[in-house]
């Protein structure tokens, strides 16, 4: 099982580590771990999350097309 630590996702998301630090404060984000007092996050949950956070184009639902 595949993991990425907190400045491997920041990195992937282009987004600072202390993002990922306020959301997980806030129970914001993708699922997480605490393996020894380190965080990690399991691939399958950061692509479960960027599943679920896909929005579709507002002019692509108007029309009535699909992706």
């Amino acid at each position: 099982m595949a993991h990425l630590n907190q400045v491997q996702l920041a990195r992937r998301w282009s987004l600072s580590p202390r993002t990922l630090e306020r959301w997980r404060w806030r129970d914001q984000g993708p699922r997480y771990l605490k393996v020894g007092g380190r965080v990690v996050y399991r691939l399958e949950d950061v692509e479960a999350f960027e599943r679920a956070s896909a929005r579709q184009p507002e002019a692509t639902l108007r029309s009535g097309g699909t992706l």
